[in-house]
This record gives structure tokens, sequence and C-alpha cells, in this order.
């Protein structure tokens, strides 16, 4: 049994199926899930409770832990250490290895331009404290060998899902679609990754099931040579047929308007990500694995073939794929 603690987003839909290349026993947990393979197993549970985590984990081998919460730092600051301690000893508990999928944001600023599994943790946001906290807190017990873990690590993600709350999808790609400006945020000028969901899913899968891969961190793979945020635009304005008109939302905007717009207050705090260059380096899982990530341009295709097919386009005769 592998168990998906936090099923129901983008990524964990993205594992559970390529978890069925693994196993016929794929448990999704979280309090209301929902089945993505008729297969499945669901588990109703709040990962707040320890006892309610330890009962979703009852004979698992691994488990994947890829819970997300309201983008509210008040709601970070209580969910996330809590979850994390309960999840921790619900693995130590129950003998189940656990895969953590992460961000970036703990990161330093300084070392953005080109991030790998060894870029030191400095953040500068408070929701970067957390993460930094809560990823430091799994590293401990790895090394005192409490449990048996790894660390999947993401850039920002983009991917063929509609649903997919993503900056890209937000920005670029809905505006776009209608024929309307993209955004971005403080430089369109400074080269910024994405990682691509069906690569961060299938790779997600692969570490859980490779046994030398626990005790380490990894980067996902993600295209190298990351487009500037204006090439983003003219890439998927191309591919749709459109004029690519887009505004820039200056860093001071964020300050101001999140007086009024609680959400604006919360990315503020992000807005360094996009005033520099955001290189996410994946050669350590590319080069183990032999996997090629998949390439901006086709990402992009792939969208829009998926989210707006009214859109897809003929060149030579080839429909993209």
């Amino acid at each position: 049994m592998q168990t998906i603690l936090g099923a129901g987003g983008i990524i964990a839909n993205e594992l559970v199926r390529e978890l069925r290349t693994y196993t016929e026993k794929v448990r999704l947990v979280s309090r209301n899930p929902v089945r993505v393979n008729e297969a499945d197993q669901t588990f109703s549970a709040d990962l707040l409770d320890l006892g309610q985590t330890k009962n979703a984990l009852k004979g698992s081998t691994v488990a994947y832990l890829t819970v997300g919460f309201r983008y509210k730092l008040k709601v970070w600051e209580k969910a996330w250490p809590q979850v994390m301690n309960n999840v921790i000893e619900a693995c130590r508990e129950e003998n189940v290895k656990l895969v953590f999928f992460d961000n970036v944001y703990m990161y330093d600023p300084k070392c953005m331009g080109h991030m790998t599994e060894d870029t030191p943790f400095r953040p500068i946001s408070k929701k970067g404290h957390i993460r930094a906290k809560i990823t430091e807190l799994l590293l401990e017990h790895i090394a005192k060998g409490n449990i048996n873990a790894l660390i999947a690590r993401s850039a920002d993600f983009y991917g063929p899902s509609i649903s997919l709350k993503s900056l890209l999808t937000e920005m670029v790609f809905k505006p776009l679609s209608k024929s309307n400006s993209a955004k971005w945020l403080a430089d369109p000028h400074q080269a910024h990754s994405f990682t691509y969901t069906p690569d961060a899913g299938k790779a997600t899968a692969l570490l859980g099931n490779t046994p030398d891969a626990f005790n380490q961190t990894w980067h996902l793979p993600t295209a190298p040579k990351p487009p500037t945020g204006k090439e983003w635009v003219h890439m998927v304005a191309k591919e749709m047929g459109n004029i690519p008109k887009y505004q820039v939302i200056p860093k001071w905007f964020f300050k101001t308007s999140g007086v009024f717009v609680p959400f604006m207050k919360e990315l503020s705090e992000m807005i360094y990500q996009y005033d520099r260059p955001y290189i996410f380096d994946s050669s350590k899982f590319e080069e183990l694995f032999f996997f090629k990530p998949t390439s901006y341009l086709e990402g992009i295709r792939r969208i829009i073939r998926s989210d707006h097919p009214s859109l897809v386009k003929h060149k030579d005769d080839l429909l993209y794929t």
C-alpha cells in the first residue's frame, strides 16, 4: 500500500496516476478524498490530528506528503509544523517511508540564479521561514535515523490543467487564451524556471519506489535554460496564435493593493523570486535516472491542447502532441 497524504491537488493527482506503475494499492487521504483511478482507496482524515494521521497510514509502505494549505500566513504558521510533526511521528510508529514534496521558499535569494540541492537555507520571507523550519525538522529526524525519508523539491510549476492554481496559468495562459494582456511580476527580463507537473508526478513516484533514493534531497526534473518572463509570454502567445501583449506588475503595487486585497499582501513577500534569475538545476535526478524533462515549448503546446483545444493549430500538417 502506498498512501498520498493531501490527495486532490494537482501534484497528488499526477502522482496517483503514476503510482499505478508500481502498485495496485493506492490510498488517497484528505478530509474529502475523491478517487482518481477506479481502484483507489479513499480515507478521510485530518492531518492536524495525530491519531487520524496514524490510522491513515496503517498498512502503508510509503507515504507521500503533498498537502497544500490556503495561501495565508496565519494558516501556515499553525498547520505546517503540526502536520509535519504528526506525519513524522506516524511514519515512525507505523514504519512507513516518507516522500515530502517541497518547494524552494527557504533558499537564499542570492543563490536563486543557480539552485541545486546544496543551495543554503536563508529565507527572507515569513512563509520561507516556515518551510525552512519544517524541512529542517524532517532532515533532523532523517539524520538521527528516526525515519526513512526523502525530499522531492520542485520549482514553481505549470501543467495541463485549467484548475492549476499557478501564477503562470493565471498570469499568462488564461489571459492570452481570451486575447487579453498577460501579466508578469517585477521584472519580465529575468529567466524563470517552471517544473512541468506530469514530470513532477512521474519523478516523485519513481523516487518513492527507489530504495537508494531515500535519505537524500532531490530536485525534480525541470527543463534547463528557462525563458524570461517576456519570452514566456511570447512563446505562449505564438502557440495560441495571439498577440503577445503583457503588463508588468511592479513590486510597489503589492504593498499598496495589499491594504485592500488580502491575497496581494500574502504574495508581496514572495515577489523577490521574480526580480532576479530563478534557475532550478535538476541535473542530479536527470543524470541518475536518465530522465529528460519536458521542454518548455512542448509543455506549452500540451497545455494549450489540453486546456484550450479550440486554440490548437496545425503546423506543417502536424498536430501538437
